[in-house]
C-alpha cells in the first residue's frame, strides 16, 4: 500500500522521468560520435592502403621520384676522373634508367657541349632534382630531350 502511495506523488514521477531522460540524453551523443568516428575511419581507408601497424597505414602507390625518374632528388660530387660535361651527364644518368644518346644521334652542337671541360663550380651539385642537375650542366642554351 505504501508503494502505491509513493508512485502517485508528482515529485517522485518527475524524478523518475528526469533520470530516464538523462540516460537517453547521454547515449544519443555517444552513439553519434561512434558513428562519426567509424564513418571517418572508413573514408580514410582506400583500396591501395596497407596497414603496417596498429594505427599506421602505408599508401601502396609509387613516390613521385619512382613515377617521374627525372624528379629524383640528389646530391652529387663528381669524382676526379670525370673531366667533361658528357662524362658528368653519363655519371648522373648511370642509375636513373636513362642514358645519354649515342654520338650518331646527337647534333654537332651537343657533341661540342659534351666535349667541354666540366666547370669547377659544377663538380658538386645538389640537393636538386636530376632534371635540374642535367640542365645545370647543359646551361641555358640547351634543353633536355
Amino acid at each position: 500500500m505504501m508503494l502505491a502511495w509513493l508512485l502517485k506523488i508528482p515529485e517522485v514521477v518527475f524524478i523518475m522521468k528526469k533520470s530516464v531522460s538523462r540516460l537517453t540524453d547521454t547515449i544519443v551523443p555517444i552513439a553519434i560520435c561512434i558513428v562519426g568516428i567509424c564513418t571517418l575511419a572508413s573514408m580514410n581507408l582506400q583500396a591501395n592502403d596497407i596497414q603496417v601497424g596498429r594505427y599506421s597505414l602505408f599508401a601502396a602507390t609509387p613516390t613521385e621520384s619512382q613515377a617521374e625518374l627525372l624528379a629524383t632528388m640528389m646530391t652529387v660530387r663528381f669524382p676526379e676522373r670525370i673531366q667533361s660535361v658528357g662524362e658528368a651527364a653519363t655519371y648522373l644518368l648511370k642509375y636513373s634508367g636513362y642514358r645519354v644518346a649515342t654520338v650518331e644521334s646527337i647534333g654537332s652542337d651537343t657533341a661540342i657541349l659534351f666535349a667541354l671541360p666540366l666547370p669547377v663550380v659544377n663538380r658538386s651539385l645538389g640537393p636538386m632534382m636530376l632534371k635540374d642537375a642535367l640542365e645545370t650542366l647543359a646551361r641555358p642554351a640547351f634543353h633536355l630531350v
